[in-house]
């Protein structure tokens, strides 16, 4: 069991590296660019501060930055037994230390996993989950995020948070100054350049950003559902729960585009039922096709 739980383990941990490696990269080139167009090597050493300082708060930080922009809080055993006793039972199952637990408040039915590791993580489940799913269509909700835990999902996607986020303000940051180099630069020549420069930037800024919430979401979404449903030996319990999330408009309070690929379900409704072009840069497969592959998978479910 741990053994199928795992097996996707190392592969995060490279895609891991290769992310933040890529950012540092990224951020650095943007930073040469504009210290050639404004000839201040001052802003190439900048960045390659900015970039190795983003990439320090991403690893060691990113779970609290993204439990706090959900305004999950935590959630004591005495508070919620129920939910306690269940990812006890499945972290037992799964071979892995028992997660944090919080709540995010909200009717929405939702979860996700964070933390750089096994002994760092933390589970959050919104308000709705508790109050609208039975137990197994809980368990199937909290066996997919373990899952993600098993596999080091979690450390990618919530590594993501942050760089997708910064890639973003930098982006902002880039075609302002263009703009304003050009106004206030007496050659029109080089205020051109700059001008270019920038925009190329601020372009390929969000599509970065984009492609790495795309690649580190929707493969793993499914893989968690076939190892969660493994770890319930009943993968019923989760489709359940899928078709109850996708026929629930209850909103998140605290919804991001920077946390979205975060949650076992896309956060903001009504994206499910969208074009094959727009869903090729959405960031969870559709929900019917997740049901669906479950529904295919045949588990027996163990009896005492």
């Amino acid at each position: 069991m741990a053994q199928t739980l795992y097996e996707h383990r190392d592969g995060n941990i490279r895609t891991t590296w290769m992310l933040m490696s890529g950012f540092l990269v990224f951020v650095i080139g943007i930073g040469f660019l504009f210290s050639q167009a404004f000839q201040a090597p001052e802003i190439l050493y900048v960045a390659v501060l900015f970039s190795t300082g983003s990439n320090i708060i991403a690893f060691w930080f990113s779970d609290r930055i993204a439990l706090r922009m959900s305004g999950a809080r935590p959630v004591s055993r005495e508070e919620n037994v129920r939910l306690h006793r269940m990812v006890e039972n499945l972290s037992i199952t799964a071979g892995l230390p028992m997660p944090r637990l919080y709540i995010i408040p909200g009717a929405q039915i939702n979860a996700f996993a964070t933390g750089r590791n096994p002994q760092k993580a933390a589970v959050a489940v919104t308000r709705g989950a508790l109050e609208k799913l039975d137990d197994n269509e809980l368990e199937g909700v909290l066996a997919h995020e373990l899952s993600h835990i098993g596999n080091r999902d979690m450390l990618v996607g919530t590594v993501a948070v942050v760089l997708a986020g910064v890639i973003s303000i930098l982006a902002d940051i880039g075609l302002r100054a263009g703009l304003h180099g050009r106004s206030s630069d007496n050659n029109k020549q080089g205020g051109a350049v700059l001008l270019v420069v920038a925009l190329i930037a601020a372009i390929l800024a969000p599509i970065a950003a984009t492609l790495i919430r795309l690649a580190v979401s929707r493969k793993r979404e499914y893989l968690a559902d076939a190892s969660g449903a493994l770890l319930t030996r009943y993968p019923e319990g989760l489709a359940s729960a899928l078709e109850k999330i996708g026929a629930d408009s209850a909103p998140m309070p605290n919804a991001h585009n920077a946390t979205a690929h975060l949650f076992l379900a896309n956060p903001f409704k009504g994206k499910d039922a969208l074009s094959w072009f727009t869903k090729l840069f959405m960031t969870h497969p559709p929900v019917a096709d997740r049901v669906r592959a479950l529904r295919g998978m045949d588990y027996p479910r163990e009896t005492a």
